[in-house]
């Protein structure tokens, strides 16, 4: 590896990181995910800044979804649209999620 190639440098700080799993009480994860929630963090960051070791907020904050070929299928038809059509699904994803929260923290208020 050259020594000076910064993307070498990023891939060696990568390998000396280790990624520990915990296997806790539902009730315990359930209490960190929602201080991570609160906090903003993600419940790995959230368990570092418990720890009192340092952590970065996310720069850009973001749900995930993993969608199988079926799952593209009934959305498909949800929406009118192909299956292929994954970026016209994704746009529809996002205006049902929104609406979806809107509406329950509209309820919520009232």
């Amino acid at each position: 590896m050259p020594a000076n190639n910064p993307r070498w440098e990023q891939e060696r700080k990568a390998i000396r990181a280790t990624q520990l799993a915990f296997e806790l009480e539902q009730e315990v994860t359930r209490h960190i995910q929602m201080l991570a929630v609160h906090d903003g963090l993600t419940p790995s960051s959230e368990i570092r800044k418990l720890l009192g070791l340092g952590y970065t907020p996310p720069k850009r904050p973001r749900l995930t979804l993993s969608l199988s070929a079926d799952d593209y299928a009934v959305l498909a038809e949800r929406y009118d649209l192909s299956a292929n059509d994954k970026a016209e699904i994704r746009k529809h994803i996002m205006a049902e999620l929104i609406d979806i929260s809107r509406k329950q923290k509209k309820q919520a208020s009232a």
